[in-house]
């Protein structure tokens, strides 16, 4: 592992470690699409550029919001630089409180910055570092990026609505399912600890594979 410019909070750390052990149970073709992954921050890195990733599903408010906040704690834990990420909706609605509630309980300090119908959560995963900013929009709204990111598609209806996301460099299927399925059953708080700790170790996966 490389070099971190920074500390994660110990909690987090902890987390990780146990997840970090159980990369070996992602199936043969989701390690394709990770490989896929990585060969895209390799790539930029190689030619000095930075790996602008944008979490893509249909409301921004669960799964694309958790990917976006692993994909770069993923990158902190393994020392790449240069890694900004970034997530997006066909349609913006909010963030919802259960997924932010998920990664509380993984180690990560979450605070609502602003309320309302489409709150504004600030994550921060180690101390005196910018937090990932998460609230809902659609993929091609600021801050997101326009054109050169790798649009990574994380739920199915999403990617089938979407055959050609505008401006994308790359375009990666990690499709999970949603969390939401479960809302309001004795389930509900499984299904996001399982969502949140697969898209972690999914993420953490593909970071450990990059070299650069």
């Amino acid at each position: 592992m490389k070099s971190r410019a920074v500390a994660l909070y110990p909690e987090l750390e902890r987390y990780i470690s146990v997840v970090v052990s159980e990369i070996d149970r992602i199936p043969a073709g989701r390690q394709e699409e990770l490989d896929r992954l990585a060969g895209f921050v390799a790539g930029q890195a190689a030619a000095g550029q930075p790996s602008r990733l944008t979490f893509i599903c249909t409301h921004n408010s669960r799964r694309s919001q958790l990917a976006q906040v692993w994909a770069k704690t993923a990158a902190e834990y393994f020392g790449v630089p240069a890694v900004e990420t970034y997530s997006g909706g066909i349609e913006a609605t909010a963030f919802d409180a259960r997924a932010a509630a998920a990664l509380a309980r993984s180690g990560f300090r979450v605070e609502v910055r602003s309320e309302g119908e489409n709150p504004v959560y600030v994550v921060r995963y180690a101390a005196h570092t910018p937090p990932v900013e998460c609230f809902s929009k659609v993929y091609g709204q600021p801050p997101n990026p326009v054109r050169g990111f790798c649009a990574v598609m994380t739920c199915s209806s999403a990617d089938e609505a979407c055959p050609i996301v505008a401006g994308a460099a790359a375009r990666i299927s990690l499709p999970y399912q949603d969390p939401k399925d479960f809302d309001g059953t004795d389930q509900e708080g499984a299904a996001y600890e399982d969502r949140c700790r697969q898209i972690a170790r999914e993420m953490l996966a593909a970071f450990s594979r990059v070299h650069v």
